[in-house]
């Protein structure tokens, strides 16, 4: 399996270099985000893995990560982050991270979840997420039910593609508030509840099978 480790600091870069090759993985190690974005997009040098640090010179990790999942890399990422805030976490995994380790962190924990990344399919996520004849397309923005078009807002969006991904399961009024408008966001209003009757409206609205449903004190589901 071979790695790219893109770490500005030599100590923490030579340390998960050395643990990994001694694991008997192939590592690369570069220092600037630039770089590591150049030779993770390179078909020359597919890598199955990118072990990426957030503070980087030159491009920022976050910059890095949004600009590989733009290009099209499908390949797991693991992101390296000083911020063990909620919100840092959420916009690392929104921006396209397969997972996270927060600084500073043991190597048994960064090799466990290395292992774990490698054991998964290589297309990571489907662009394209269905419910019954319901559609949403990541990469578009776009939603369509039997064919046809649904305009939503963003914030309809992201509330929609939550529950979707999770479909089946009944998720929190908190967990959709963190998702869609972040960590700092005063969950006691009663935004998700608008947002929700809206996407009713327009998902299951004309006669149509009813896909969203309330479970009363707990929060929303979506389900075909």
């Amino acid at each position: 399996m071979k790695v790219l480790v893109v770490e500005d600091d030599p100590t923490v870069g030579r340390f998960i270099k050395r643990g990994l090759e001694e694991q008997r993985y192939t590592v690369d190690l570069v220092t600037d985000g630039e770089e590591g974005e150049r030779l993770a997009a390179s078909a020359s040098q597919p890598y199955d893995l990118v072990v990426l640090d957030l503070r980087l010179p030159k491009r920022s990790g976050i910059e890095v990560l949004r600009n590989l999942r733009a290009k099209g890399f499908e390949q797991p990422v693991l992101v390296l982050t000083a911020q063990d805030a909620v919100d840092a976490k959420v916009e690392t995994l929104r921006a396209g991270a397969d997972d996270y380790v927060t600084k500073p962190f043991a190597f048994e924990e960064l090799l466990a979840r290395v292992e774990a990344l490698s054991r998964r399919p290589r297309s990571i996520a489907a662009p394209i997420i269905k419910v019954a004849d319901l559609a949403l397309d990541i990469d578009s923005h776009e939603v369509s039910r039997g064919g046809r078009a649904i305009d939503l807002t963003p914030k309809e969006f992201l509330v929609l593609e939550y529950l979707m991904r999770h479909a089946g399961k009944v998720m929190s009024r908190t967990l959709i508030t963190e998702y869609a408008w972040g960590y700092h966001f005063d969950s006691g209003t009663n935004i998700v509840d608008v947002v929700i009757n809206h996407l009713r409206k327009k998902v299951d609205g004309s006669g149509r099978k009813k896909l969203i449903t309330t479970v009363r004190g707990v929060g929303y589901v979506i389900k075909g």
